[in-house]
């Protein structure tokens, strides 16, 4: 029988694959400018320092971590992990979780809670990676309206009444695709509504470390009172994407059913990359290399917002105060899909805001990212991208 009639999962029905990961494809071409992916910059990578703690913690306890480790985590990092999130974050958590990256508690958190036909409540736009991971335990997702301070509490409690939506999915800080962070007003309401009608709220922050100027905010979960706030955090943009190294915060009871999600999903989370990042925490490494990767994400930041204004006035865009993204309206009458294929003629890549809308639409949209490009390639890229949205609006 051919392969062609093998049927597949009805979950795969309504989910396509990453709209980014295939625009990867296109970036790795030599001489390509890319504003397009996520990743932290090359010279924020720190290499030499992973190398010599690894081989530290190998030495020191090399049996151990080569070896099937608990899914709750390698102890010693579980130690300094719940050290580090009360210390840091102010939070105090009945339990915490390691995982591999914080995707991965979006992953779990889905596998405990979500049944077929439960509605999630999701900021519109959103981060397309666990827009797909929701789309996968077939949740019916629920936009919510946002401005430039973030979600909208008052449509939020609306959408909750009206939908008795089972989870509200958030990124505070410098949200991906925006930049915009929530208000400290509005986290309170968030997490008071939560406590009033019993709705989980899973709060992903993992850029909320690279703040360049402003105030820090406490995370919502530091003003949950009764245990609906899951906080989900990740070392991958302030150590290693590649360390995979996440971890998630709150109810006991969640964070069991979680781990026991775990343990048929990979065991358990790297012992050795685990090993690396209780390094960090322990010998107080964080501070320092956080203060200057974020010093030259600044200056990245900034150059692209001094290009941005002095683009055609019809072009908004967001001034976040950190993270790695800015978020960009074109015209109308121009369509984001099309002007990337003309930018890529050109060497210069970028994601079309579409694809971070729950239902689509949106095609004059775009979302940049400063921190895998240099102060030229910013400079050579940007005015490209100037040049042919201005020949567009002439269109």
């Amino acid at each position: 029988m051919d392969i062609t009639s093998l049927s597949y999962a009805t979950r795969f029905d309504h989910v396509s694959g990453s709209a980014i990961r295939e625009i990867f494809k296109v970036i790795a071409q030599p001489g390509m400018i890319s504003f397009a992916g996520g990743n932290p910059s090359k010279s924020a990578l720190p290499d030499q320092m992973v190398s010599e703690l690894a081989s530290d913690v190998l030495r020191e306890d090399g049996k151990a971590i080569l070896q099937y480790g608990a899914t709750e985590g390698y102890p010693p990092f579980l130690e300094s992990l719940k050290e580090y999130i009360r210390t840091h974050f102010g939070i105090q958590a009945p339990a915490v979780l390691p995982v591999t990256g914080s995707t991965q508690a979006m992953d779990l958190l889905c596998k405990a809670l979500i049944n077929p036909g439960d509605r999630i409540i999701v900021e519109n736009p959103s981060f397309l990676g666990n827009l797909q991971c929701m789309k996968l335990y077939e949740a019916e997702l629920v936009p919510v309206r946002s401005d430039e301070n973030g979600l909208d509490p008052d449509h939020l409690e609306e959408l909750i009444r009206k939908t008795g939506a089972k989870m509200i999915y958030t990124i505070p800080t410098f949200q991906n695709p925006t930049g915009r962070t929530l208000s400290l007003e509005r986290r309170r309401r968030v997490a008071e509504l939560a406590n009033q009608y019993g709705i989980v709220v899973a709060e992903d922050d993992p850029y909320r470390d690279l703040r360049y100027r402003g105030q820090d905010l406490p995370p919502i979960k530091t003003f949950d009172e009764n245990g609906w706030v899951v906080f989900l955090g990740s070392f991958s943009k302030v150590i290693s994407p590649g360390l995979r190294v996440g971890y998630m915060a709150g109810d006991a009871g969640i964070i069991r059913k979680c781990t026991v999600g775990k343990q048929s999903t990979d065991v358990h989370t790297a012992n050795l990359t685990q090993a690396v990042v209780d390094q960090f925490l322990r010998r107080n490494l964080l501070p320092d290399h956080i203060k200057k990767i974020s010093a030259d994400y600044a200056v990245q930041c900034s150059r692209m917002l001094d290009h941005l204004s002095a683009f055609p006035g019809e072009v908004r865009y967001t001034r976040p105060e950190g993270g790695l993204f800015i978020w960009a309206e074109l015209p109308e009458n121009i369509v984001a899909k099309d002007l990337l294929v003309r930018a890529i003629e050109k060497k210069v890549a970028f994601v079309p805001g579409t694809h971070f809308f729950v239902d689509g639409g949106h095609e004059n949209t775009i979302r940049l990212n400063f921190s895998g490009s240099t102060l030229s390639q910013i400079d050579q890229g940007m005015d490209i991208l100037k040049d042919l949205i201005i020949n567009e609006m002439k269109q």
